[in-house]
């Protein structure tokens, strides 16, 4: 008996370019993009700045970089940058602002992943020698940690208007600001204006199989093409991966609905079972983010199961791992579930069920 496909909710990083996509990769016109132009690369860099309506981008191979990138362009080595203190750039990207450019993160700690401007009056150091000067301000939306919350915008907005007041650059982690723009109705171009600098993924929610790109002023990004080049981002025949990011843009953003409708089915089987919540107490987007309401580890250990630590989080990975719902642990008792285009109709209502019995088991478990 042929066992079920396994349904991979890890991330909406693990799709697979669609065969359309694949045929225009194959197809795409390219050059040198590091001696000249690659006129593919050329195309989704203008495209995506006008999405932004910023006046230029940079095509980078990943997200992290192209936070580091903006980063290092904003700030000389030294500076302080303030961000939320479960922000990507702090948590995900290796202390990569530190070793890569002497910079140095002033977290900002918030009960919802999200900045408010009150939260940053008496943020900014003092200019004399003993402190690092403050330089940058930092926010990330949709928020990763916090179960993929997109941003209030007024509070976007009054952070940025504080940050200009005391003279600080403003940079969006935007990784997954196209499933922001769908889910609050507004467009990318607004979510992106009050800010300086924007990052944007289209290898998560849009589904290419490589890339990023920062966009800004045009000499912002001038000076970012030296920094993505310091730290070996700049790519020859990169039309190739560029054509793809392309196709998502052109086809993939319209879609993003369907995952976040298949969230909120896999949120409502979760937030339905004993033991189990919801971060935050809703979902947003395409991430399901779920707290496990026991504090101690329960039932069979994770390191009997598959060699991780027996935390109740774990444990839950590995009730649905054996039903074939494929997730991971982003914490003792927090898992995280994404949806992407690669999840059909038919793998939601299976992952709900398997979600609703790894639940049950869970309880049976804890009352041995």
């Amino acid at each position: 008996m042929q066992a079920a496909p396994v349904i991979d909710l890890r991330s909406d990083t693990v799709t697979r370019p669609t065969p359309e996509m694949r045929r225009a990769m194959a197809e795409a016109e390219v050059g040198d993009a590091v001696i000249d132009v690659d006129p593919t690369v050329d195309r989704l860099e203008k495209r995506t700045a006008e999405l932004l309506g910023k006046e230029a981008a940079v095509f980078v191979p990943s997200g992290s970089m192209a936070n580091q990138v903006a980063l290092r362009t904003h700030c000389p080595a030294g500076t302080e940058f303030l961000c939320e203190a479960d922000c990507h750039i702090y948590h995900y990207e290796q202390g990569a602002y530190a070793s890569l450019s002497g910079l140095i993160p002033r977290l900002i700690a918030t009960d919802d992943g999200t900045i408010r401007p009150e939260q940053l009056v008496g943020q900014v150091h003092a200019s004399d020698e003993h402190h690092p000067r403050t330089g940058l301000l930092c926010i990330e939306n949709t928020h990763n940690r916090w179960g993929g919350r997109v941003q209030r915008q007024d509070d976007v907005v009054a952070s940025c208007q504080w940050a200009r007041r005391h003279r600080l650059a403003t940079h969006l982690d935007g990784a997954r600001l196209w499933n922001a723009a769908v889910a609050s109705g507004t467009t990318v171009e607004q979510l992106a204006a009050p800010f300086d600098s924007v990052s944007v993924c289209f290898s998560k929610g849009l589904g290419a199989p490589v890339g990023s790109a920062i966009a800004g002023s045009a000499d912002f990004i001038r000076e970012a093409r030296r920094g993505r080049k310091l730290f070996g981002g700049a790519m020859r025949q990169a039309g190739i991966i560029a054509a793809g990011a392309l196709h998502a843009l052109q086809h993939h953003r319209d879609r993003l609905e369907q995952d976040h409708q298949a969230a909120q089915q896999l949120g409502a089987a979760a937030a339905s079972c004993d033991g189990l919540s919801i971060v935050g107490g809703r979902v947003e987007t395409n991430m399901v983010m779920i707290h496990v309401d026991r504090p101690e580890p329960i039932g069979k250990s994770t390191e009997q199961r598959d060699g991780g630590g027996g935390t109740p989080a774990a444990e839950l990975v590995g009730l649905l791992r054996e039903r074939g719902v494929w997730c991971f642990d982003t914490g003792p008792a927090t898992v995280r579930l994404v949806t992407h285009l690669d999840v059909t109709a038919a793998q939601v209502s299976a992952a709900c069920e398997a979600i609703k019995q790894s639940a049950e088991c869970l309880l049976t478990q804890g009352a041995k």
